[in-house]
């Protein structure tokens, strides 16, 4: 347990430092019992409790307010793989392992784990399921949701519910973990889960690829499924812009391409197979898609070092920014059929409000989840600009919904987005979301100010049904 305030320090702010809080100590339970017993004591005293893991968030899901009645619970210390079945294909670990720590146990058992972030090296398997995350294979592997077979959880009053089951077929009523994933610790602190394996990936072929706007990568990503079948891995979609600053601020980040354009894609084909000569299979794929205008320059990685460096300008998009300075930030979901017509619609909008907007867009293509950030490039008129994020937030968010869009893909509610869903969910969703707040969590202690806002009548929603 700490209490001192430098040793609390780093657990009381989120990783963009845009929210600070206070807490009366930070606790670091070292196993599920241990979980239990400490929301058992909190429970009775009526003080709040938030969840901590690996600290990686975007939208402060994970920093308690400024109270100073909450305790946060790290969960950092319950990093154990308790058993592997390679046969089955799972894995059973706990909360606070890294991602890149749940990676490496998979492939000491010649398996493969497929959920990607830049973040994980650090941020943690409690994490990824609390935000539902979802990184660059979901094209293929889908989110968390689809990753977990089952689930180990605390509950409000301190009761441990074992769901840790490896089974893919189980028809016995409510499916409950899916209440906890996506939750961010509104409902319960998960301690473990059980988690999908895949063979080995044997061969991958990546290459950078310049198309001559959104509509032509959508129709490029039809044509290299179509083509390459379950193979493509990964499609990014990544903004000149957004490349620049990668360019401009990571040290040795070089242009991939000659001749830069305003879009590019990275597209990613993996098998387990050995035999798959993949880097032929992307090449004539890139050929035919040429041929039919849908493809300019483009790249195929050579070697590992090749892909890891084009992987990197990916990767480091989220990093550049924020060396670069704030800015506001989207994580939104579109089908993908209409990114273009999205793009298109949200550019004009914005620059007809602020001509000298600066948009960063990139993100997932394959699954239709795009991170929409905006800047300005001067530091005084940024500032200025960050003060109307509501302003810019409604005209983005109900152009997402106009689409019908999410407003978060995969990055949760937190504090960021928790007011905004009042507008864009139904005033049935919400009365059915806090019902279920109200059954587990009646005394509303779990991760308090989270996903779920109070409520306000005069804001519950455009929609009645």
């Amino acid at each position: 347990m700490l209490t001192d305030a430098k040793e609390m320090a780093p657990y009381l702010s989120d990783w963009r430092g845009r929210y600070h809080g206070a807490a009366c100590a930070v606790v670091r339970p070292g196993t599920t019992q241990e979980v239990a017993a400490v929301v058992r004591l909190c429970a009775a005293a009526g003080v709040p409790m938030v969840p901590q893991g690996g600290n990686t968030g975007l939208c402060g899901g994970a920093t308690p307010d400024g109270g100073g009645r909450a305790v946060v619970l790290s969960l950092g210390r319950l990093d154990r793989v308790r058993a592997v079945d390679a046969d089955n294909n799972t894995i059973m670990i706990e909360a606070g392992c890294t991602l890149a720590g749940l990676q490496q146990a998979a492939i000491a058992a010649d398996r493969f784990f497929p959920l990607s972030l830049a973040s994980e090296g650090s941020c943690t398997v409690g994490g990824n399921l609390s935000t539902n995350a979802g990184g660059v294979q979901v094209l293929r592997y889908g989110n968390m949701r689809e990753l977990t077979l089952g689930l180990e959880a605390v509950l409000p009053d301190g009761r441990i519910w074992n769901g840790l089951r490896g089974l893919r077929k189980d028809n016995t009523g409510y499916d409950l973990k899916q209440l906890f994933i996506g939750a961010e610790g509104t409902l319960g602190f998960i301690t473990a889960a059980v988690l999908k394996l895949f063979p080995a990936i044997r061969q991958r072929a990546t290459a950078w690829v310049a198309v001559p706007d959104p509509g032509a990568a959508v129709r490029l990503l039809g044509m290299m499924r179509a083509v390459c079948s379950d193979r493509v891995t990964a499609f990014e979609l990544i903004g000149g812009t957004a490349l620049g600053l990668v360019l401009q601020h990571i040290p040795g980040a070089r242009p991939p391409l000659q001749a830069g354009g305003e879009w590019s894609v990275l597209v990613e084909l993996s098998d387990s197979a050995c035999n798959a000569e993949l880097d032929t299979e992307l090449e004539r794929a890139l050929t035919l898609a040429s041929e039919q205008g849908l493809v300019g320059d483009a790249v195929v990685a050579g070697n590992l070092a090749q892909a890891e460096a084009l992987w990197a300008l990916r990767e480091n998009i989220s990093e550049a920014q924020r060396i670069e300075g704030i800015s506001i930030k989207h994580d939104i979901a579109i089908p993908v059929s209409r990114i273009p017509a999205f793009l298109e619609r949200a550019r004009a909008a914005l620059q007809h409000a602020w001509p000298d907007v600066r948009i960063v867009a990139f993100g997932h293509i394959g699954d239709g989840n795009l991170h929409y950030n905006l800047s300005k490039p001067a530091a005084a008129d940024n500032r200025k600009f960050i003060s109307r994020t509501p302003e810019v937030n409604r005209i983005v968010h109900d152009l997402v919904a106009g689409f019908d869009g999410s407003i978060s893909a995969e990055h949760g509610l937190g504090q960021l987005k928790r007011d905004e869903l009042l507008r864009y969910k139904s005033v049935v969703e919400m009365d059915m979301m806090r019902a279920v707040k109200q059954a587990l969590d009646p005394h509303g202690l779990m991760n308090p100010g989270k996903v779920l806002a109070p409520v306000r009548p005069e804001s519950r929603g455009d929609a009645e049904t």
